[in-house]
């Protein structure tokens, strides 16, 4: 396996990947549409100092993380997705993709970093809560926090620690 930062070249498979999972498999009630980040990677993520890892195998995208820089020392974690057969211990890819977005935060100055997901995804929050994060109220976001509509549980993990 091989994570790299990917952009726009790859956003069919990132569309595909990441769509199939949120509808097919989990039913959360997005689309394409509510989600226009995915169509434009490089302005959206990159050009704010984030950054979009894929993990690859056998050329195949199999799992995705990215982080949106919203402040100069926060961001936050989105499009974290693996393949169903390629979750879990035996693989680490989550983990992985996870301990290089930090590690490209801790070096790009950033202190906080933050995510929402959905209350169905329990697996999500587990892998969350093992990484140190801590749930939150929505109120405790920061206000330049960029929401999600679908979202209703968000954590927090201060990297200073």
């Amino acid at each position: 396996m091989r994570i790299q930062p990917i952009q726009n070249k790859y956003e069919n498979e990132i569309v595909d990947l990441i769509l199939n999972i949120q509808q097919k498999e989990f039913n959360v009630p997005v689309t394409l549409e509510d989600q226009p980040d995915l169509l434009d990677i490089e302005n959206f993520y990159y050009k704010p100092g984030g950054l979009f890892l894929g993990a690859f195998i056998d050329e195949k995208l199999v799992g995705t993380i990215a982080l949106v820089k919203f402040n100069a020392e926060a961001g936050a974690i989105r499009k974290m997705f693996v393949k169903k057969e390629y979750r879990g211990k035996e693989f680490q890819i989550a983990q992985q993709l996870l301990e290089q977005l930090i590690a490209y935060s801790k070096e790009n100055g950033i202190k906080d970093l933050y995510l929402g997901t959905v209350t169905l995804l329990q697996a999500a929050l587990r892998f969350y809560e093992k990484n140190n994060f801590v749930t939150i109220p929505k109120e405790a976001l920061p206000t330049d926090f960029p929401l999600m509509k679908p979202d209703n549980v968000f954590c927090h993990l201060n990297l200073n620690q």
